[in-house]
């Protein structure tokens, strides 16, 4: 064993990370130990690591996920822009919870106009992106962007998205064409018009929802939201949304 190394101890100590900690990381392959003596199992460092353990440990300590700490350990570029892209993104939903907080803090819950509608099936073109609920925005626009040019005189857009967006989920767009390749099925909706920024249709989603409670109604997913101006040239204030909640036939 040489003589410049150190135990795992105190390497943890320079690198202010944990034994548990460094061990984890040997096991993910992120940090091995420059020996293991074979007949304890103990594991020492040399000095020299202490840069990659401590660049892990800050990266950890910004919520930075292991598989791009690896990538940033291995020197790939545009690791870390990635790293500081999705911390951007997940700001940037924070400070949309936070607009709506206050705007529940400083009016209530709104009261959502609700009616039956009954919409006919009609042949759409699909287009499909997985989403979390941090991404839901890129994906809806990556959708967009892909159905624009099939998208005639009067068509209009309608956001297909789960009752339930915990983890990993499709988020949807159709256009109507007569040449659509899939077919968006009719039936029974609840319908209420949001006005404002889609980063607030979640209230609107809300109100529909206990409107399905009072009535005893079950809804059945996936909640559509119909887009009916153009985000490019109409004020955030100003947009309005159509949400609908296909309202379960009673068996």
């Amino acid at each position: 064993m040489s003589k410049d190394l150190l135990p795992i101890g105190r390497f943890a100590r320079l690198c202010r990370l944990s034994a548990k900690q460094l061990r984890h990381y040997d096991d993910l392959g992120l940090l091995a130990p420059a020996w293991i003596d074979p007949a304890s199992g103990y594991r020492y460092y040399r000095p020299g690591q202490a840069r990659d353990a401590l660049l892990i440990g800050l990266l950890r300590s910004m919520d930075v996920p292991l598989p791009n700490v690896a990538r940033v350990l291995s020197g790939e570029g545009g690791a870390l822009a990635e790293a500081r892209n999705r911390v951007e993104a997940e700001v940037a939903r924070r400070r949309r919870a936070l607009r709506l907080l206050d705007r529940v803090v400083a009016e209530g819950l709104p009261e959502t106009e609700v009616s039956v509608v009954r919409e006919p099936a009609r042949r759409v073109f699909v287009a499909r992106e997985s989403a979390t609920p941090t991404t839901i925005a890129e994906a809806t626009s990556a959708c967009v962007a892909r159905l624009l040019p099939r998208m005639g005189p009067g068509g209009l857009l309608v956001g297909l998205f789960p009752l339930d967006m915990g983890g990993e989920f499709d988020v949807r767009v159709t256009v109507q064409h007569e040449d659509g390749d899939d077919l968006l099925p009719g039936g029974r909706f609840a319908a209420a018009l949001h006005v404002g920024p889609y980063d607030e249709i979640a209230l609107t989603v809300h109100g529909v929802l206990a409107w399905f409670g009072d009535y005893g109604h079950t809804p059945a997913g996936p909640v559509r939201e119909v887009y009916l101006n153009d985000p490019a040239t109409t004020p955030p204030e100003h947009l309005e949304t159509r949400v609908m909640i296909h309202v379960e036939d009673p068996r």
